[in-house]
């Protein structure tokens, strides 16, 4: 990877979780595990609905407020020591790897941008084979809020700018980040959404196979001079 310093013409973003590798539903069972520690009983189902949030974002969703600011940075403290066993069992998404080396065989330039912590995005990116495939990787460490605010989408475009852009994502928060930073997004089922949840969306696939040989170029968006996270 490499700071970019003069503007791409064009950009992929892509998300990780649930859009490149196979992680959401074990980031809901950590979740559950790390809210059952505190004996906050939450079902599975709920608790997935709000994965794509970062955890800065996911605990008020899930269980409000009160529990947010009572026992917030300690769920998101066990959260990351539930998670950690079980990202030895997550994987590529089939074509992952496939899309990615398409794009940087068509000289087209991506970037990953993904709401989770950040050695968790980077061993993910290891798996996928990245490392010399992606311009950037930015995490929530680098941003000030988490999808579905703006906020990783604007940092990862200062870090590799563009003329144009696209997200591709994989939950309706992924959607409305890009919408509020002024992208269009690309959607893939791979993290258990239905359609009508994507419908936002410029263009819905399977997965991350689909988008091999992909025409960017009707989804492809001017970046805009003004900071979308003001």
């Amino acid at each position: 990877m490499s700071l970019a310093s003069e503007p791409r013409s064009a950009l992929v973003l892509l998300d990780i979780d649930g859009t490149l590798v196979d992680s959401t539903y074990h980031h809901a069972l950590a979740w559950q595990r790390a809210f059952r520690r505190h004996d906050l009983d939450f079902p599975f189902w709920r608790i997935h609905r709000s994965v794509g949030m970062g955890g800065d974002k996911l605990v008020g969703a899930v269980g409000g407020d009160e529990v947010e600011e009572r026992l917030g940075d300690a769920l998101r403290a066990a959260w990351e020591e539930e998670f950690e066993p079980l990202s030895e069992e997550v994987r590529p998404l089939p074509g992952a790897q496939d899309l990615l080396r398409d794009l940087a065989d068509r000289d087209i330039p991506a970037a990953l941008a993904s709401s989770g912590e950040r050695r968790f995005a980077e061993k993910a990116m290891q798996q996928l084979g990245a490392e010399s495939l992606v311009e950037a990787l930015t995490s929530s460490a680098d941003a000030q809020e988490s999808k579905p605010q703006p906020d990783l989408l604007a940092v990862t475009l200062e870090e590799v700018p563009a003329r144009r852009a696209v997200l591709v994502g994989d939950t309706p928060y992924d959607i409305e980040a890009a919408s509020r930073a002024g992208l269009a997004c690309v959607a893939v089922r791979s993290g258990g959404f239905a359609d009508t949840e994507l419908a936002e969306a410029d263009a819905i696939v399977d997965g991350p196979g689909d988008l091999v040989g992909f025409d960017w170029d009707p989804v492809l968006r001017d970046v805009g001079d003004a900071d979308p996270r003001v």
